[in-house]
């Protein structure tokens, strides 16, 4: 490249592109245009039907913009009011179990990456064989029932969730790129192991603890397999995902029964209220993402550029 070419880009000057670049600039915005497009109308149509009137989408399917609209899905799902302390409690899941995931997760990946730790490659092969192999249903859920007792327990749906052989392996990746060098620098400036992972390390990790984090926080918020197992009818208020399921099978179950053949099919609101549960489940995780996308992007591309 010329210096005169480098002074313009210093200085903050357009630079001119050719025709090729042109090309294929234009045609990278038309493809991520349309790929964006495709994945936007789903959920608008997701939105729209929810607010639909069942009638309509029986006689002319699903609709981008409704032509009647009704809010008898949302009505009938948050009619009894349990779907509010639902909401509650699933927050709560979310925030206690990412919280206490991120922070075992990122303890656990800085000591398997410690060159000084003498058991770090037995425990990381115990870690990946147990990602590899189950000992299926029926023994994990006598382990949780009997010998943990935790039926009926909102415990049986944190912990499972808190540690991931896959997030650990993952954690462990992201700590192998901070040079060992900053550990052995807080050694001998007289620091514990405690003082050098809390004020050195996680400092430097805010992009893996955000790419991680968001994907425990997901998990714990779309978490419905837990509360199906351990969960029974005793249990007042349950996590969101599974009181949504459970009123989806209750609107089929009106439809199919006796009482049902009385009531016009019209008036059952059974599709638009899949959408609405739907509406209910994404909207609030995806306000998490913007929050934590700067870090996400950064932390899911580190390593791929070596300075």
């Amino acid at each position: 490249m010329a210096k005169q070419d480098i002074d313009l880009i210093d200085s903050g000057a357009k630079v001119k592109l050719g025709k090729s670049d042109m090309a294929i600039r234009g045609f990278g915005y038309v493809f991520i245009s349309f790929y964006a497009l495709c994945c936007i109308i789903p959920f608008i149509i997701i939105i729209s039907t929810s607010f639909t009137s069942e009638a309509v989408i029986r006689a002319e399917g699903v609709q981008i913009i409704p032509k009647a609209i009704s809010l008898e899905a949302y009505a009938m799902v948050t009619k009894s009011g349990g779907i509010w302390k639902s909401y509650i409690l699933t927050i709560l899941i979310t925030v206690f179990g990412t919280g206490i995931g991120l922070f075992i997760i990122s303890m656990t990946g800085y000591a398997l990456q410690r060159k000084d730790f003498p058991f770090r490659n037995a425990i990381s092969f115990y870690i990946y064989f147990t990602s590899l192999f189950s000992a299926g249903l029926a023994p994990y859920y006598l382990l949780m029932t009997q010998t943990y007792k935790l039926k009926d327990s909102y415990l049986a749906v944190l912990l499972p969730l808190l540690m991931s052989p896959w997030l650990i392996i993952l954690m462990k990746n992201f700590v192998k790129a901070i040079p060992h060098e900053i550990t052995e620098s807080g050694k001998i400036d007289g620091a514990g192991d405690i003082k050098i992972f809390t004020a050195l390390i996680l400092p430097m990790l805010k992009p893996a603890l955000a790419t991680i984090g968001l994907f425990l926080a997901l998990g714990y918020w779309n978490e419905w397999y837990q509360s199906s197992l351990f969960l029974s009818s005793k249990v007042a208020v349950k996590p969101l995902q599974y009181t949504l399921y459970e009123i989806v099978n209750k609107t089929d179950a009106l439809k199919n029964s006796v009482a049902g053949q009385f009531i016009n099919l019209a008036d059952i609101p059974q599709e638009s209220v899949k959408m609405a549960n739907a509406v209910l489940a994404t909207g609030p995780i995806i306000l998490l993402y913007p929050f934590v996308q700067k870090y996400f992007i950064s932390g899911i591309t580190v390593g791929a550029v070596k300075g």
